[in-house]
């Protein structure tokens, strides 16, 4: 039984499809990424997910509970961090903590040694007297996933939770989500970021809430059927505005100095774009082929979409 099973999902808002049909399993014990622009859908689905909106078609369980059907059933088996920092910002760490203990009637004689548990595990023991709202960004992100923890859950589902956060909690939040993934919990988190999305064991992409790819990230870079020709110059716009147009290029993107040049076949494709190179400098030596990158797959299945 998959840990996650989703049939024909569907939610709209008033004349609004936010998600038009979504199909999904996911597996007991893997980390599974939700990769999408924002307004995509991914709130949506986790909330459906959590029983906390009633979906409009479709079916979905959670461990075998029915998020329409049972969603006080499914709630009491899941953890959920949201999007924004919702604890108590007047309350302390530890107070936080408490409150969480007696919404999910964790008993009273495990939640001393949960909650030190918890506090060792985040690291946020010698704040535990501190008042959520004077906690650091990264801090509080840590709170939210340790109150999410407080009553074992077996799926934990996570809403872009480093969203606004330092590089550096940013590693810490996923150092952490490894270490619960290999002691066996299934782990849902949707994310912007494509560096992220190269650390779920298996991914899907949203787009106008419709899945447009799922697979690990070695089969959806796979999928990509130009090579790429990356030109790093600090002319990469000027360069990319000149080679727009031709026809041995299926695509550009920019990223900064750097420009991604996707090619239906690398060696005649940059024999035939040369003149246009040479044109601002750049010999063929000055080009790499490299292989594609989640982001690039990313855009093109999000063009394919649209078209």
């Amino acid at each position: 039984m998959p840990a996650i099973d989703i049939s024909g999902l569907k939610k709209s808002y008033r004349n609004v499809e936010a998600l038009r049909g979504i199909d999904l399993e996911v597996r007991e014990g893997e980390i599974f990424g939700l990769v999408g622009p924002d307004g995509a859908g991914k709130t949506t689905l986790i909330r459906l997910l959590c029983g906390i909106l009633t979906p409009s078609d479709g079916t979905a369980t959670i461990l075998g509970s029915d998020v329409r059907g049972d969603p006080e059933g499914v709630k009491r088996r899941i953890g959920y961090m949201s999007q924004r920092f919702s604890l108590y910002q007047d309350m302390t760490v530890a107070e936080n903590m408490r409150f969480f203990e007696e919404l999910y009637s964790v008993p009273p004689q495990e939640r001393t040694e949960r909650r030190r548990r918890l506090l060792e595990f985040s690291r946020l023991g010698p704040f535990s007297g501190r008042r959520a709202g004077k906690l650091s960004g990264g801090m509080k992100q840590k709170l939210g996933l340790s109150c999410a923890l407080i009553h074992t859950p077996k799926v934990l589902f996570l809403d872009e939770p480093t969203t606004g956060v330092d590089p550096i909690s940013r590693r810490e939040l996923w150092g952490l989500l490894g270490d619960l993934w290999h002691g066996g919990m299934t782990i849902f988190v949707s994310t912007p970021y494509m560096d992220e999305a190269e650390r779920c064991n298996r991914l899907a992409f949203i787009q106008e809430g419709r899945l447009i790819a799922v697979g690990t990230p070695d089969e959806i870079k796979a999928d990509y059927p130009y090579e790429i020709a990356e030109v790093v110059t600090a002319g990469a716009r000027e360069l990319a505005a000149s080679l727009r147009g031709s026809e041995a290029i299926s695509a550009l993107h920019l990223y900064g100095d750097r420009l991604h040049i996707s090619l239906g076949d690398y060696d005649s494709g940059t024999a035939e774009l040369a003149p246009l190179l040479e044109a601002h400098g750049i010999g063929l030596s000055d080009i790499r082929r490299i292989e594609p990158t989640l982001e690039s797959v990313f855009l093109h299945r999000v063009e394919e979409s649209r078209r």
